[in-house]
């Protein structure tokens, strides 16, 4: 008799269900693992043989061959155990086989039978949902897969309780979803003296979704100002919650099962590798662009990334996903992300200060900002200079602008007039604009257009360009709560997008 159990492989965050079977056969006693098994699978021979000697199970001596098919798809992870112990259990009759059948299983053994959590528990309940199964994982996991909420999710804490449960002699309770995390506390943006300007790209940005450049001299408050944008961003929609956790819950990264309506916000340092930031590496796991889905990405000292680095982002910036290829797969992640960049004029980062400035001024600074290519400041919608703010001022009483909760409600608002806009289509913010969609929604009055045109000519903006200039100015139109994009709304997009000309 072949008994069977089943689990999941992940190609991303998306899952192709994985049959486990279990056949015992005469022979020289043994216990093999066929599929196209990773080293860490087929050390789940002996976690399984011991978790089972710890049960006081002893296996027969006979030929056991587990296959996981279908055998042409690597198998990767130590979640495969859980499964394989389940099929090897129901294949010697201690649990019956109609009852595993009807699991998606996935964990880790330890070796006195304990079930370690695992990543990838959210995405595997969804799975389950869709092929009308009930999922078993681990119980440190089991929070995190009953947000799905269409699947039945059983979590034991050890092997001895998933065959008490599957044998009936002691049923689980189905697992409770976990709490949403509150995160840290947001900064705010009144901790910012002066830089209104700045504030004011910052607010744009935040309600439309546009990529921004910080340019300015060390000590600005560049990084300041990108750290406070989470403050005004709107917390994560139910739907965009689930995207988000998918890509942390393949990656690891949630913990005791709770799922945050805080949008993500990652800072990787300018020596991060291409896997890390794309993504890759052993099991192909998403990078920080995918980490950062439907949140910010934030890189400090941009040039200072290698340039074959920066220009992987130009294809995810336009398409929103990313395909990590590789010999035996493809794997795409989503990853619609805010992209705020900092920048230093040049090299020493005091070219507009003639006191400080080096001796290779201006050279330096085209030397430096020089590698940021064309193509990928093209994609910059806004681009901000941020001036060094007096010594003097920080001593003295300077009014401290406005708190982000302010500024918050107003890009929540511009953010609901967007939605309702784009209700029912796969457009969810201003720079999702394209088609006919630009052309119906963004296409300014008469003046507007006209201004656009005389801009565009002198400035010599790409269609790229000239494109998002348009979806700027519908996003100030937006803060502004007018209906048609005007002559002031386009001047304002265009002088976001001339700041800087020189880079």
């Amino acid at each position: 008799m072949i008994a069977r159990s089943y689990t999941v492989a992940f190609e991303g965050i998306e899952v192709r269900t994985v049959e486990v079977q279990c056949a015992l056969s005469p022979g020289v006693p043994s216990f093999s693992i066929v599929g196209l098994p990773s080293k860490a699978v087929t050390e789940a021979r002996e976690r399984v043989r011991a978790a089972l000697t710890s049960l006081s199970i002893a296996l027969p001596p006979k030929r056991i061959t587990v296959n996981l098919s279908p055998a042409d798809m690597p198998k990767e992870g130590s979640y495969f155990d859980l499964p394989i112990a389940l099929a090897l259990l129901a294949a010697i009759g201690v649990i019956p086989n109609d009852q595993v059948e009807g699991l998606v299983a996935l964990g880790e053994l330890s070796l006195d039978g304990g079930l370690v959590q695992v990543a990838g528990a959210l995405p595997a309940a969804l799975a389950a949902a869709e092929a009308g199964r009930a999922l078993m994982c681990p119980k440190a996991s089991g929070p995190e897969a009953a947000w799905v909420g269409d699947a039945a999710v059983y979590a034991p804490s050890t092997l001895s309780e998933a065959i008490a449960h599957l044998s009936g002699s002691r049923p689980l309770a189905v697992a409770k979803p976990g709490e949403i995390t509150a995160g840290p506390a947001p900064l705010d943006l009144s901790d910012v003296l002066g830089q209104e300007r700045a504030k004011r790209a910052l607010e744009i940005s935040a309600a439309g979704r546009h990529h921004l450049l910080l340019v300015g001299t060390p000590g600005s408050g560049k990084s300041m100002l990108a750290a406070r944008l989470p403050g005004i961003l709107p917390a994560l929609s139910p739907s965009e919650a689930l995207e988000t956790s998918m890509v942390h819950s393949r990656a690891g990264m949630i913990d005791a099962g709770g799922i945050s309506r805080q949008r993500p916000y990652r800072s990787p340092h300018h020596t991060a590798s291409m896997a890390a930031i794309v993504g890759g590496g052993k099991g192909a796991l998403p990078g920080e662009i995918s980490l950062a889905h439907n949140g910010v990405l934030f890189l400090d000292e941009l040039p200072e990334f290698p340039g074959s680095v920066l220009e992987t982002l130009r294809q995810p910036i336009e398409t929103g996903d990313v395909t990590v290829a590789r010999a035996n797969a493809h794997v795409k992640y989503p990853c619609k992300f805010l992209l705020i960049a900092a920048a230093n004029p040049c090299k020493c980062g005091y070219l507009p200060d003639p006191a400080r400035a080096c001796a290779r001024v201006p050279v330096c600074g085209e030397d430096y900002l020089g590698r940021i290519s064309g193509p990928l400041m093209d994609r910059f919608d806004l681009r901000v200079e941020v001036p060094p703010v007096s010594f003097t001022d920080l001593g003295r009483d300077v009014p401290t602008g406005e708190p982000s909760e302010v500024v918050a409600a107003r890009v929540a608002a511009a953010r609901m007039r967007q939605t309702a806009r784009y209700a029912n289509t796969d457009l969810r913010v201003n720079a999702d604009l394209s088609g006919d969609w630009l052309d119906a929604v963004a296409k300014p009055e008469k003046e507007g257009q006209e201004f656009l045109q005389q801009a565009a000519e002198k400035l010599g903006l790409s269609a790229r360009g000239y494109h998002r200039v348009l979806r700027v100015a519908r996003t100030i139109a937006d803060l502004a709560d007018a209906g048609d994009v005007s002559r002031k709304h386009v001047a304002e997009a265009v002088a976001f997008r001339l700041v800087g000309q020189p880079i």
